[in-house]
């Protein structure tokens, strides 16, 4: 049976990734009014180029602070080990889509809501990387994803 995903639905989503590099790897590619909680991400170390090379996760989205489209705002840098596991189980969530480009700060209502309403054509993604091309982790990413189409 498919899973349904219409207006109003509510669902936990679950991805793995295999041999993650310095290449940006997305997690999450944002819908328009789809909001998503991430729940938790485990980095496993196969290899790396040298010991204490990080692994890094941000968000390629809107800075309300500036009113700056497109940004990457960092979650986590971890720094690792070959065969190393680093488990990120701080909940927090984001929005599918950037709100209506506004001039920064958000210091009012209007600007939140805008925020919350979702309303310009730009998507907001989940991404990860490595500090090496020849780093080689395993990434694997549990999620909630909220239509409120």
């Amino acid at each position: 049976m498919a899973i349904a995903r219409g207006a109003g639905t509510e669902i936990i989503r679950s991805a793995h990734f295999e041999e993650v590099d310095s290449t940006a790897t997305i997690l999450i590619v944002g819908v328009q009014h789809h909001i998503y909680t991430v729940l938790s991400v485990i980095c496993f170390a196969k290899g790396v180029q040298a010991d204490g090379n990080y692994i890094n996760m941000f968000l390629g989205g809107y800075d309300s602070k500036a009113g700056t489209t497109d940004r990457g705002i960092e979650i986590f840098k971890q720094e690792m080990s070959e065969s190393q596991t680093y488990v990120w189980a701080d909940k927090f969530s984001f929005n599918g889509y950037e709100p209506v480009d506004f001039a920064g700060p958000m210091d009012d209502a209007t600007k939140q809501d805008a925020i919350a309403d979702q309303g310009s054509s730009v998507v907001q993604q989940l991404k990860i990387l490595t500090e090496s091309a020849t780093d080689n982790f395993d990434v694997h990413i549990t999620y909630i994803d909220q239509n409120n189409a």
